[in-house]
């Protein structure tokens, strides 16, 4: 079987597709002083029109690892998450406090779906 790479560069692909899986990873590019819930609705935005480009979709998410840099925003995350996914569509989900690349991130994703 093929891997396909969606935008790939030096360092990364935007989304890789194997077995029609998907894998990637967002973070807030857009507005990096953005508060938890500010960012964690950049990624999600950006979700959706990544998962477009995979043909995928948020019901079809099979599991995520989310970074944070601080477990005090856990509650701002959870609330713009929950009211992002479908019902009954919830992935697996680990949650990790960890240091960013760039000290501004708050939030970190990585996303597994199902393509269709």
């Amino acid at each position: 079987m093929d891997i396909q790479r969606i935008n790939p560069c030096a360092r990364w692909s935007d989304v890789t597709i194997f077995n029609g899986i998907a894998h990637f990873v967002e973070v807030a590019d857009t507005d990096t002083t953005a508060d938890m819930a500010g960012q964690v609705q950049q990624v999600l935005s950006q979700a959706e029109a990544t998962l477009e480009r995979a043909g995928s979709d948020k019901s079809r998410l099979l599991s995520v690892t989310i970074y944070v840099t601080d477990f005090a925003n856990f509650a701002a995350l959870n609330e713009a998450w929950e009211a992002w996914l479908p019902e009954g569509c919830a992935p697996s989900r680990a949650c990790v406090k960890a240091e960013l690349a760039d000290p501004d991130y708050l939030v970190e994703i990585a996303f597994v779906a199902a393509t269709k």
